[in-house]
């Protein structure tokens, strides 16, 4: 699945250090190194268990295939309310909707390759979910719901099957459930 082809012909927000617009671009080209500061969230979902859903991304996805991830990343489009665009993408990918709340956000960047990355002040949000979950094939591989002791040390002992929002959010999202 590529960025430029279809529905991901979608424009971004192009923000600052501070989270503050400055311009817009297509997709692809903020994910094309060098990359563009843009805005992003992530969605991490538990259920009344505990447990983290957690999902690997298809393998057709240009940056991180195949790689476990949080539940639920992308981006709010040009004009799009943030809050809006993670009830949109949750939906779309997972068919899940519960209430999520907003707990911190982070700027990262890293590359996955020599042509495509990641450049992004990241929203993260959580919410709690028990129903019936009905993933879009085209975004997720395979999704699954992990204690989060196990979840940790799979991460320590394996760190290069996660995307690198994941390992760099993760202590803060769990810390914040203690």
């Amino acid at each position: 699945m590529l960025y430029g082809t279809g529905a991901f012909m979608d424009t971004l927000i192009l923000v600052d250090s501070k989270d503050n617009e400055v311009g817009y671009e297509e997709k692809e080209k903020c994910h094309i190194t060098p990359t563009k500061l843009h805005r992003a969230f992530s969605v991490f979902i538990f259920n009344s268990k505990g447990q983290m859903l957690i999902q690997k991304r298809s393998s057709k996805k240009n940056t991180w295939p195949g790689f476990w991830t949080n539940t639920c990343c992308s981006h709010p489009r040009k004009g799009e309310q943030l809050e809006d665009a993670v009830v949109r993408r949750l939906k779309e990918e997972l068919g899940i909707s519960c209430a999520l709340e907003e707990i911190f956000k982070f700027e990262y960047k890293a590359d996955y390759d020599k042509k495509w990355g990641e450049n992004e002040v990241d929203h993260v949000f959580v919410g709690t979910y028990d129903g019936p979950i009905k993933p879009n094939k085209a975004e997720v591989e395979a999704f699954r719901f992990v204690d989060v002791d196990q979840l940790k040390k799979d991460v320590k002992n394996n760190p290069g099957k996660y995307t690198p929002w994941f390992k760099t959010a993760l202590e803060k999202v769990l810390a914040g459930r203690e």
